[in-house]
């Protein structure tokens, strides 16, 4: 069994640590824990690690956000993985700070990445991981804000949420999506 595990972000230092990359520093903790490490390679930094028996490719778009979905289906038609072992890692504006949410189908919600994805790869029928960044922003900011870093107070928070975010899509590869929300989805 395979799966595409699709880390959303930004390429470029400017964007390295900010909300809006948290697809990216979730798919760096996974494929470090699992020994791996990525390759610049076509519409995508890629790395293929194992867990348990299972393949996981794991891809952080060098698209840039807007445009995700393109890498999405190049790596999908390219490995022959069905959309429903695609799991997409997403920063949420409606979840507060680490709220972490495994939905298997739904909306955009207004998320460009997301939009690229539904767009190109087959509508909203794929599973997500959703990774609150909280919405603490004043009104017309909201560029700024998930452009911008976590604030101090959040940073020391960060490691053991990406942590259990890990935890998370090691679960959804093995005992399957439902039996990871009972566990995750609290």
């Amino acid at each position: 069994m395979k799966y595409l595990i699709v880390g959303l972000g930004n390429i470029g230092p400017e964007y390295m640590d900010t909300r809006h990359n948290i697809g990216f520093m979730i798919a760096d903790e996974l494929v470090k824990e699992l020994g791996g490490s990525f390759s610049n390679v076509r519409l995508a930094y890629y790395s293929e690690v194992s867990f348990k028996g299972k393949k996981l490719h794991v891809i952080k778009p060098t698209t840039y956000m807007n445009l995700s979905g393109k890498s999405v289906n190049y790596y999908m038609q390219e490995l022959r993985i069905p959309l429903e072992n695609v799991l997409v890692i997403v920063d949420d504006l409606a979840l507060p700070l680490g709220k972490l949410r495994l939905k298997m189908q739904g909306s955009s919600a207004g998320h460009n990445g997301l939009k690229s994805i539904e767009g190109l790869c087959g509508g909203q029928n794929y599973p997500r991981l959703r990774f609150g960044i909280s919405d603490n922003f004043a009104k017309g900011r909201q560029a700024d804000y998930v452009l911008g870093p976590f604030d101090k107070d959040e940073l020391p928070e960060l490691p053991a949420l990406i942590d259990k975010s890990v935890d998370l899509i090691k679960s959804f590869v093995t005992i399957g999506p439902a039996l990871t929300m009972t566990a995750f989805n609290k």
